[in-house]
């Protein structure tokens, strides 16, 4: 269910506790879980962090920590499933999800008693009615002939309650027959039917016939989307208790940059976040403004900006950082003779040297930075940019360190994602938690440079799959896959890497093709994941247009076609539209997506 209160059905509840946090794997659930753990720091309350990045992560570590825990925090993950289901638990077990995946399971929002849903019910989450939804075929029947026989609302509950106690029955027995079977079937297979249970659904049953419940489900389950960051649903509870502070403030709105520099919610709704967000910075940092008050140099200071939407220009040179910026180098069409041409004539058009251009932006003249922003926004204008500049935020650690949020949000990434084989995904993630503190200003800069490094790939990648025509359409949607022994092609074996990189290729190909149908497909992109397994990563990304809110159909089209040709995939990452599949089983998973979707 939807927790109204924060404080009173959610605080006040784990204070006392020793609680298990589960987070995922990416920017925005790092910055949540940096601000619950400063809270928990200020009042002495126990925990547990344990990062999972996928399904059987978190299905293994409940396991291993169910008997000495009854509150669990989940972040960024748990709210698009049934969590009952897959995890098992107690009765006595309670979860506190705050997750940005939607659509919410229907199960999650009308169980009251284990699951506590930390989610803003300002966003448009369109919940079927619970009488809808939670209806017998028979009782379908009745309604249509007697429409005044309705039934207590309290009948209804009752029947939910067993419905999933029955569901979570089913599942224990197959265990304990598969136990006693001794079956030693192959963990793919494992895998797979883990994957059946975690999206149970109309699109799963074929040969159910079709009911209203059903087409109700299935129009509300069938698009992925993302709703308000988790980070800012966490820095709002620290308001509510008084004790938030800047540094809370900070992580807030990096977390909602990692959503507007993945593309995971529309421009609108970032620019009505960054809204919400201006006020707080402005009473957190007003004493910045007041002379006879002012803060020491040293201190932490937040300012909105309207900045140039360059990558990390101010870390890098603005030649590199113009290249390398998906927005730029889509719009130049960097990847051709005629884009490298184009580029030289926009710094031309700005006056500004190429001995200037080329060096790090700190060692440029003074001069010249002081109106830059404004001579890159006049001349993008004439070359057809018309949104080279973005609201923002940066932040100061004295006169030396200052950061626009989005260079946060690409170190962070690089960090966590990172290809070094020096450690594992636990360490990464770990190294990527430390480096949003001020004290670890090291491994930002670190971050910063494996940032860089993943930006030139990407921009290579794409830059090559353009000029060899690897993206094809295949009717309803274009396709490109990467080769195994292509360079850096490890970079992009991580899901966000992958979906970054496919988010990218596609703004840079609707820039270059003049085929309007092309313009308006959605992408499907494979990379190379593990050669000794023989799988690889899929993806689906949306079509590029300016009017597209960010909806994605690719998680149950993904399912659908792996179904009917008993394709074998792992539906494990917590984002339905990424997919894991057995290599030999492209071909006919592809054939199977195009008569789906045509």
């Amino acid at each position: 269910m939807f927790v109204s209160d924060f404080r009173k059905e959610f605080y006040e509840v784990v204070h006392s506790q020793r609680v298990l946090l589960f987070v995922a794997s990416d920017v925005d659930a790092l910055c949540a879980c940096k601000i619950l753990q400063a809270l928990f720091q200020c009042d002495h309350v126990q925990y547990t962090l344990v990062p999972v990045s996928g399904w059987q992560e978190l299905e293994t570590a409940f396991l291993e920590h169910k008997e000495q825990f009854h509150y669990f925090i989940l972040i960024n993950c748990g709210a698009n499933v049934d969590l009952l289901d897959i995890l098992q638990p107690d009765e006595d077990t309670i979860f506190f999800v705050c997750d940005t995946h939607r659509p919410v399971n229907v199960v999650n929002v009308y169980n009251d008693t284990q699951i506590k849903l930390l989610i803003k019910q300002d966003d448009d989450l369109e919940v079927p009615a619970y009488e809808d939804i939670f209806r017998d075929e028979e009782e379908d029947e009745e309604h249509l002939g007697n429409d005044s026989d309705g039934s207590e609302p309290s009948e209804k509950r009752t029947r939910l309650e067993e419905e999933i106690v029955e569901r979570t029955m089913r599942r224990r027995q197959r265990r304990e027959w598969e136990a006693r079977s001794g079956s030693g079937s192959e963990p793919v297979a494992a895998a797979l039917e883990k994957s059946s249970r975690l999206f149970p659904g109309p699109m799963s049953d074929r040969t159910a016939p079709r009911s209203p419940r059903r087409d109700i489900l299935f129009d509300y389950e069938q698009y992925e989307y993302h709703g308000t960051s988790s980070a800012m649903v966490m820095f709002e509870l620290a308001w509510m208790l008084s004790k938030d502070l800047n540094d809370m403030l900070w992580w807030a709105i990096v977390g909602l940059t990692d959503q507007w520099v993945q593309d995971k919610i529309t421009q609108m709704k970032y620019v009505t976040d960054v809204g919400v967000l201006q006020r707080h910075v402005s009473r957190h940092n007003h004493r910045n403004e007041d002379e006879e008050n002012t803060l020491s140099v040293d201190c932490t200071r937040i300012s909105f900006e309207y900045d140039l939407r360059l990558a990390l220009y101010q870390h890098w040179s603005l030649h590199d950082s113009l290249c390398n910026t998906s927005y730029t180098a889509a719009r130049f069409k960097l990847w051709s003779v005629h884009g490298q041409k184009r580029l030289q004539e926009f710094l031309a058009d700005m006056g500004l040297p190429l001995k200037q251009v080329k060096q790090k932006f700190q060692a440029m003249d003074i001069s010249l930075k002081e109106n830059l922003r404004e001579m890159i926004e006049e001349s993008a204008n004439k070359f057809g940019m018309k949104d080279m500049r973005v609201q923002t935020f940066s932040i100061h650690f004295g006169f030396k360190h200052k950061f626009l949020a989005s260079d946060v949000v690409f170190a962070t990434m690089s960090l966590m994602e990172s290809p070094e084989k020096d450690g594992s995904g636990t360490d990464h993630f770990i190294q990527a938690l430390d480096s949003l503190s001020r004290s670890n200003l090291d491994k930002l800069y670190h971050g910063l440079e494996l940032a860089k490094k993943q930006l030139r790939a990407t921009q290579q990648t794409i830059a090559s799959c353009l000029c060899t025509n690897l993206v094809i359409s295949q009717g309803p949607f274009l396709y490109c896959s990467l080769m195994e022994g292509t360079p850096d092609v490890m970079l992009f074996s991580r899901p966000a890497s992958l979906s970054l990189l496919s988010k990218h290729l596609l703004k840079s190909f609707v820039c270059s093709t003049k085929n309007r149908r092309c313009k308006l497909l959605p992408l499907v992109m494979a990379a190379p994941l593990s050669v000794e397994h023989g799988t690889v990563t899929v993806v689906g990304i949306p079509p590029e247009t300016d009017s597209s809110d960010r909806k994605n159909f690719f998680g149950r089209a993904f399912e659908k076609a792996a179904e009917s040709t008993s394709s074998r995939m792992l539906h494990n990452h917590f984002d339905l539209s990424v997919i894991e599949l057995k290599a030999e089983d492209r071909s006919k998973f592809l054939d199977a997506l195009i008569s789906l979707l045509s």
